[in-house]
């Protein structure tokens, strides 16, 4: 059985490795990368906290001793169904069975001035980039002398209030409150202000209420103007213009407000939903195909149901509709009939700042350092690598004891702001 999975996110790379130990598969995983991300992470990375190499793992490296598992690293071009084909920038490969797991983009709502000036925070690049971005334009800041430019300059808005939007701000905030004036002694006194922009009513909107309030509250004493209700709908001339009215002037817009799923060229329209994503019976098979699969944050059930408008697009999803995919190609494999997916609720938490965080488990919700070190521990299990593993480790604990991460490098300048 030659299966071919498209993505090497965390539901296609739980379905490859799964896959891996079973002897009737033959598992190709495509991804446009050489390395799997966890991008639960990509913050910290962001914000100077962690090592891009802490968070990322060659996937060659992984499957040294799978032999029935192989890596092509190219982009998906085309789908060809009527042979059984994908082509990639790098190739064409054939399978018996196609798994699309390409996982999500970030979605500009169609705002043209927000997409060509905002900066989304999706890979790997994305968060060198923001870093390399706002390093640049604090040594701006602290060289200018019209305090208007440098009002801009040292301004953070950040749009999104969901996990990713929170937890940047915190980040910021914490970096704000206990590096700022000790790296630039000369801007000891300079307006630096962090917005959070949401559209909902409340942050972490899926969370609870205790989650919810917390989130606010920890912000709110962090420094962070939280503005609930509001939306940013346009951005030009260093001005963020809101649906409420009010404007900001900045030249640091964080864009963490929304994501659509992965093109699939040759898939067809009829299977395509809202947010591009690809709909899926209780198999995860694509409507309309035979022999094609979606999972993750790239495909729609509505067939669950307890989650008759689609599962939510987490990680713990992606993970379990590979584990449970895997486990039905098994069956076929078998002569037996699959069996339909069904999401296993575990629970969602945030990181807000040093030793506070929500969680909310199934067991509880929980705040403060217990959330933080609960976070700590799920987020650190499932990096890949051992050396990884301890290397962020050391790292957060260096960060704890000394409030002063030592990874505030411009290493990918591109052109010069001297």
């Amino acid at each position: 059985m030659k299966i071919v999975i498209v993505g090497g996110g965390f539901a296609g790379l739980t379905l490859a490795k799964e896959l891996s130990r079973q002897k009737f598969a033959q598992v190709t995983l495509v991804d446009k990368n050489n390395y799997h991300l966890f991008s639960p992470l990509l913050y910290q990375v962001a914000t100077g906290f962690v090592e891009a190499s802490n968070i990322s793992y060659p996937f060659r490296r992984m499957f040294q001793h799978r032999k029935n598992l192989r890596f092509h690293m190219g982009e998906l071009k085309q789908i060809i169904r009527e042979s059984n084909v994908i082509v990639t920038s790098a190739g064409i490969i054939s399978y018996d069975y196609l798994v699309l797991a390409m996982g999500a983009k970030t979605n500009f709502f169609g705002i043209n001035s927000v997409e060509r000036q905002a900066l989304p925070m999706k890979t790997l690049d994305d968060a060198l980039q923001l870093r390399n971005h706002l390093l640049q334009n604090i040594e701006r800041a602290s060289r200018t002398i019209d305090p208007m430019e440098r009002k801009q300059l040292l301004t953070v808005v950040i749009s999104g209030g969901g996990p990713t939007g929170v937890e940047i701000a915190g980040m910021l905030a914490e970096m704000k409150k206990n590096i700022f004036a000790k790296d630039y002694p000369e801007l000891k006194n300079a307006p630096a202000q962090i917005h959070l922009v949401s559209s909902g009513s409340v942050l972490l909107r899926p969370m609870s209420p205790k989650a919810q309030r917390e989130s606010l509250s920890v912000l709110e004493k962090l420094g962070v103007q939280v503005w609930l209700n509001a939306a940013v709908k346009g951005y030009s001339d260093g001005t963020i213009r809101l649906s409420n009215g009010k404007t900001i002037p900045t030249y640091n817009l964080i864009w963490a407000a929304g994501v659509t799923a992965a093109e699939t060229p040759g898939l067809g329209i009829i299977s395509l939903c809202d947010g591009n994503r690809v709909a899926v019976n209780s198999y995860n098979k694509v409507i309309g195909t035979g022999n094609i699969y979606a999972i993750g944050d790239q495909c729609i059930q509505t067939a669950d149901p307890n989650y008759p408008k689609g599962h939510p697009q987490l990680v713990t999803v992606a993970i379990q509709q590979a584990l449970h995919l895997a486990g039905n190609f098994r069956q076929m494999h078998e002569g037996k009939w699959p069996i339909p997916f069904k999401y296993n609720q575990k629970g969602s938490m945030a990181i807000i700042s040093k030793y506070k965080a929500v969680a909310d488990l199934p067991f509880g919700s929980f705040k403060g350092i217990v959330a933080w070190l609960l976070w700590l521990v799920i987020h650190i299990l499932p990096i890949a690598g051992f050396g990884n593993k301890l290397k962020l480790c050391c790292n957060w604990f260096w960060s704890l004891i000394t409030n002063d991460p030592t990874l505030r490098l411009i290493i990918r300048p591109g052109k010069s702001t001297n």
